[in-house]
């Protein structure tokens, strides 16, 4: 396989092939960062599901801050993408300069906000008494190690845009496996506990972080990390194509934080820990879904971009088709395997009975609408790849409003489990509205900019290969 394609020349259906694998594999790995914490949690002795519940009450929190990182390397590399399928190398430059900085004041932004404010979030967000030690020591550790978190995730984006996809898959599989191997170690081996585990994942995430600035630095990229041209309005317009994907990813912290506290306040004390519990082991399910799809949607972005750069319509029109392809046959799949599977995975965390029936049924619920769910990543992504950030940003909140509606109505009338069945519901009305919107917009933004006068070239050379 080539560790370098060339986004403008190389077959569209090799390309999305090419990027999208290895940033599947990468987001599915990815996910095991929560699995394989949850998975050693639930099995520590005597307080395993506790320790779970106060865990999952971090998950959505953690989510919130690694979203960041999307928000600013998304942004980022899109616009970066653009403007080397432009042939403006310098500007692609400056980009990834200004994006660094950012990545670097913003951790430390959220590191000092999340450590005042941790208390109080968790408590909202559907800790008990009982489980908020459990979710107070985790999210301490972990929030110390945010720069890491954020500066992985941000900076894989400009990895994967210049061609690099397999380079970006390993500096996931780096944190991924080192998270498997130190775990046990620091949960089990030197009895740390929840700890532990935090500290495990901390680590992990400053070798993916290491190994990224490194390869950033190096000479194997055409476009390196350099300091300096920093720019307000450049940082705004990053922030700008940023805002739809770190919205989405935002909002599917606070909407499981909502899941959470809705599970907790209906469920009551004779329920409530035994739901988030279980809840904790369905959303680390869907995760796997949700993650791996996105490693498709916005792991071939850069083919979007790059030929929206170029003005070269049919590429893009051909790589949305196989990008679709690929959604609609991973849901697929993943769907069956929710049908016939799932008590194997809740086993994994838990040997309770109870939690194993709770999480299989919701397991079978969430996973209703899977399918359709495939269009509504594809095409919601599709748009943020082309600069249709408002679009883009405007479905997926209908989308996520939807579920907030129906995850606080159903329990309040149904009862506190029925709270899972916003999930196919929401997943329903989100994918119909993106494909009506994406066929209402798509075309004419593409010509649009086919008649676009592109400015002259400024100090730079037309790139021949990313």
């Amino acid at each position: 396989m080539k560790t370098q394609v060339n986004l403008g020349k190389d077959s569209v259906f090799s390309l999305v092939l090419h990027l999208a694998i290895p940033t599947m594999i990468a987001n599915f790995v990815n996910v095991l960062y929560n699995i394989v914490d949850r998975m050693f949690i639930g099995n520590i002795p005597k307080v395993g599901g506790l320790a779970l519940a106060g865990a999952g009450v971090c998950g959505p929190i953690v989510t919130l801050l690694t979203s960041f990182g999307s928000l600013i390397g998304l942004g980022g590399s899109i616009l970066f993408s653009m403007r080397l399928g432009e042939g403006r190398k310098k500007e692609a430059e400056t980009i990834l300069s200004n994006s660094f900085l950012m990545l670097a004041a913003v951790s430390a932004v959220l590191t000092f906000l999340f450590l005042i404010l941790k208390n109080k979030l968790l408590m909202w967000f559907g800790a008990s008494a009982v489980t908020f030690p459990y979710a107070n020591t985790y999210m301490t550790i972990y929030t110390l190690g945010t720069f890491f978190a954020l500066m992985a995730v941000g900076l894989n984006y400009f990895i994967t845009c210049q061609g690099f996809a397999s380079v970006s898959m390993v500096t996931v599989l780096i944190g991924a496996v080192s998270n498997i191997i130190l775990d046990p170690i620091f949960i089990f081996v030197f009895r740390m506990g929840v700890a532990g585990a935090a500290v495990a994942t901390v680590l992990s995430q400053m070798f993916s972080c290491l190994f990224a600035l490194s390869f950033l630095f190096g000479r194997r990229v055409s476009v390196r990390i350099t300091f300096g041209n920093y720019s307000s309005s450049l940082m705004r317009r990053i922030i700008h194509l940023g805002i739809s994907p770190f919205l989405i990813m935002a909002t599917d912290s606070i909407i499981m934080i909502v899941l959470n506290s809705s599970l907790q306040r209906y469920g009551g004390p004779a329920e409530g820990d035994l739901l988030i519990t279980a809840g904790t082991i369905i959303q680390s399910y869907m995760l796997i879904i949700t993650s791996t799809m996105l490693g498709i949607s916005s792991g071939t972005q850069a083919i979007l971009s790059y030929n929206y750069g170029a003005k070269q319509a049919d590429r893009i029109k051909q790589a949305e088709k196989y990008i679709l392809m690929l959604c609609l046959i991973f849901t697929s799949v993943m769907f069956l395997i929710s049908r016939l599977l799932p008590a194997y995975f809740a086993r994994i965390f838990t040997s309770d009975p109870s939690q194993i029936r709770m999480a299989v049924w919701g397991i079978h619920v969430c996973t209703l609408s899977i399918i359709p769910l495939s269009f509504q990543y594809a095409f919601v992504d599709g748009l943020t790849a082309l600069g249709c950030t408002r679009a883009a940003l405007t479905l997926s909140m209908f989308r996520k409003g939807s579920y907030v509606i129906f995850v606080l109505a159903l329990p309040a009338f149904l009862g506190a489990k029925n709270a899972f069945y916003a999930e196919p519901l929401c997943d329903i009305l989100g994918s119909a509205a993106a494909t009506i919107s994406f066929f209402l917009i798509f075309q004419k933004h593409l010509d649009r900019r086919m008649h676009e006068v592109p400015p002259p070239l400024r100090n730079d050379s037309p790139m021949k290969t990313v």
